[in-house]
């Protein structure tokens, strides 16, 4: 016990005792459960891990020392105002003005804990100090990586006139977790609230860089043009950046997507997203004019309309699923929008970023996803086997071949997205937009941030009224899943595989009726009609995230790989889509990679159907996002393959270079790429590839020429400076920074030799 000349005010001290555990609790609780609030918890969390011991050891019936005690109430006032703050969050408060509050709060937490132990140290004799001078050091050395220091920096370039550095914008809004054009809007709307807020002085530049932020995040995701047709932009939807399906009127005159102007009106705003006007009413007035131009513009370009709840779900902020008890109180310190505010339930937490579509697959082994175009009710695969793009971005999705398919059936079949390629480390991901060669190339769109929860719906009585049903039928199915006759199970996941297939709610009944582990279990039947129908169930019920993670739980991973390594063609298949679509949860890529899946997986893309291709390569893409399976890709043998492939015979070029310029960014990688004669093929996809294609490639070639003169060599060899110079004139936003960073890299390497 340290012995030193101090009273302090017990209620202070035992309220900061109780404090530090307090904290560390909260951290790895479900009110933390948001980034940005977790990694202020643990910066906070951090300091007082320093300074507890010694507060522990204080013995508080001495004399009394006013400085002292003056430093320990400073730090437990701002704990506890640290602590309300965090409390009183909620999804519709500005992110940055949070920033602003709580980084001001670490900031002086940090500087009293130095103090407190600073003073406590000039009380104590030479030989008792040891201990606190090292929680001074430690202090010392504690570094606070500030969000608003980057946002005071963009403002200020900014305020000169000048265009803010991408990379600075890019960590701004990688900080603040703002990904989404929904975001965008819901913090302009926020910062618009705090306008006549006098203890915020940043407010006007912070307008502006929000601006300026969001206009770059719509020009890099919304679609232009689907497959070189021009997209009206009256067409497109302010909220959704897409095709209208359903357009509505505001009372402000602006027209939206039905689901999406809904979902911002429960969320309680009563202002028009795009004009920030109050909206006068809140009734939504069918746009019909709109609506069948729409309609008349998909059918003579035979274009389908993106599936608007699908949009919303790959759109829908993390942070709108917030606990009941993260609910504002009327008077705390972030409840700037509590007047507006109808917080939503938490209802699951669904994995969810703009890319590449699963969809269920039905008993014919398609995918199935509804026309939401009248003209037609079926679709054909095109030369990839894909659905063509209706929607830029957001849409690639196979399409069911049944024919006795309906269009409402059709149009009830869910999607769900997993990580595309921007999420890769090095960035190597491909950027919003639509192709432009002559190929016809897979779509795979920009990612807008890390994984973020969506929104599931509910069951509803109002819509399933036949729920009751389904659920008795079920559960009946799964008793027969565990029958000793193998007709029996081989029926029952049959009829499990049908019903998971037609919409979100019949997901939820099978999964909750507790299906997923017999199915599971027959994952290993020695009769291959069964283990397809099991894997199959499998998939389509792992549309719905929640699912995901039930699936994973359930331990089928290993035998998921056992169907990949022993089943027939179609149950490989769906075994590899299976753990493409698991791998959205981002633990499951690390347990899928350290579980031998990886090396199935580069045979089925070697020696499987084209679709058991497409699939593995799809699995190998997002698996390839964690960094520890790039050499297992690799030692694997893909790269062989994934070079074959870009034959665009194959019909799998934007696909294979997606992998491939993952796989560039390790060593390895660089050397496979090049012994299998790679190089040219990338050259070739720079100066005649899709735009995706050309962006992939020419990070490849980035990777491999900076890192390696035989290579650069062997780039210029293949004649690859004119298409990298009318890359960096006219391809995309990322496809222009990677061409000009190549060939400002060969002028350097030219500039360097004597």
């Amino acid at each position: 016990m340290l012995s030193f000349v101090l009273r302090i005010e017990m209620s202070a001290l035992d309220k900061l005792r109780d404090s530090i555990p307090n904290f560390a609790s909260f951290c790895s609780s479900e009110d933390a459960r948001t980034e940005l609030i977790k990694k202020y918890c643990l910066e906070i969390s951090e300091i007082l891990a320093i300074v507890k011991p010694i507060l522990d050891e204080v013995d508080p019936e001495i004399s009394p020392d006013e400085k002292l005690n003056e430093d320990i109430g400073m730090l437990q006032a701002a704990v506890s105002a640290a602590r309300e703050l965090f409390d009183s969050w909620n999804s519709l408060i500005s992110k940055i003005y949070f920033a602003f509050q709580i980084e001001s709060l670490v900031e002086k937490i940090h500087v009293y804990s130095l103090e407190m132990c600073q003073a406590i140290s000039s009380l104590l004799p030479p030989s008792a100090t040891s201990n606190v001078l090292l929680s001074i050091e430690k202090l010392e050395k504690v570094k606070c990586n500030h969000i608003t220091n980057s946002i005071k920096e963009a403002s200020k370039q900014l305020e000169s006139k000048a265009i803010p550095h991408p990379e600075v914008l890019e960590a701004t809004s990688t900080s603040l977790k703002l990904s989404t054009n929904l975001e965008f809007f819901m913090e302009a709307v926020a910062l618009d609230k705090l306008k006549s807020r006098s203890d915020f002085d940043q407010i006007a530049p912070v307008i502006s860089l929000i601006e300026q932020m969001h206009e770059t995040l719509i020009k890099s995701t919304q679609p232009h043009s689907i497959r070189g047709v021009p997209i009206p932009a009256d067409f497109c939807c302010p909220l959704s950046l897409n095709l209208m399906s359903d357009p509505v009127i505001v009372s402000s005159g602006q027209t939206y997507e039905r689901v999406f102007i809904r979902k911002w009106l429960d969320l309680g705003y009563t202002v028009c997203p795009k004009t920030r006007n109050t909206l006068a009413h809140t009734n939504l007035i069918p746009n019909y004019t709109v609506k069948q131009l729409i309609a008349n513009w998909c059918e003579s370009n035979d274009i389908k309309l993106p599936d608007p709840n699908k949009l919303l779900t790959q759109n829908f902020p993390q942070t709108l699923i917030t606990p009941s008890n993260s609910i504002p109180k009327p008077n705390s310190p972030m409840n700037e929008n509590s007047n507006n505010s109808k917080m939503l339930p938490a209802r699951g937490t669904e994995s969810n970023s703009s890319g590449l579509s699963i969809s269920a697959r039905d008993e014919n082994g398609s995918i199935g996803q509804g026309m939401t175009n009248n003209a037609a009710n079926l679709a054909s695969r095109n030369d990839n086997g894909l659905l063509e793009p209706g929607s830029g971005v957001n849409s690639v999705s196979r399409v069911s071949t049944d024919s006795d398919a309906s269009s409402e059936a059709s149009q009830e079949r869910a999607t769900q997205s997993a990580p595309p390629p921007a999420q890769t480390e090095q960035g190597s991901g491909m950027a919003a937009g639509t192709a432009t060669a002559p190929r016809s190339h897979i779509m795979w769109p920009r990612q807008s941030d890390r994984l973020v929860p969506r929104i599931v719906p509910s069951p509803s009585a109002e819509s399933r009224p036949d729920l009751a049903e389904v659920e008795t039928k079920v559960r009946k199915l799964i008793e027969d899943l565990k029958s000793d006759s193998v007709d029996i199970q081989r029926a029952a996941a049959m009829e499990l595989r049908l019903l998971a297939k037609h919409n979100m709610e019949n997901r939820i009944v099978i999964a909750n009726c507790g299906a997923i582990a017999p199915l599971v279990g027959l994952l290993h039947s020695a009769d291959l009609g069964t283990q397809e129908h099991a894997v199959t169930a499998l998939l389509n019920l792992s549309i719905n995230d929640n699912n995901k993670i039930a699936i994973a739980s359930a331990e089928a991973i290993e035998p998921l790989i056992h169907v990949l390594q022993t089943g027939n063609p179609e149950a490989k298949e769906n075994s590899a889509a299976t753990l493409f679509s698991l791998s959205v949860i981002e633990e499951n890529k690390v347990r899928i990679g350290r579980s031998g899946a990886i090396a199935p997986l580069v045979e089925l893309l070697g020696n499987g159907t084209p679709r058991g291709k497409k699939d593995a390569a799809t699995a190998l893409f997002n698996l390839s996002i964690f960094h520890e399976n790039k050499a297992r890709i690799v030692q694997a043998g893909a790269v062989r393959h994934l070079v074959d492939l870009m034959d665009p015979a194959a019909g799998m070029v934007d696909k294979a270079v997606a992998v491939l310029a993952n796989l560039a960014t390790i060593p390895e990688g660089r050397n496979a790429i090049g012994q299998n004669d790679g190089i040219a093929l990338l050259v070739e996809v720079v100066e005649l590839g899709s735009a995706r294609g050309k962006e992939n490639a020419a990070a490849a070639l980035l990777h491999l020429c900076t890192n390696s003169n035989r290579f650069c060599s062997q780039v210029l060899q293949e004649g690859a400076v004119p298409p990298l110079v009318a890359l960096s004139q006219s391809g995309t936003p990322r496809a222009k920074e990677k061409a000009q960073a190549l060939l400002s890299y060969f002028r350097n390497q030219r500039q360097r030799r004597p």
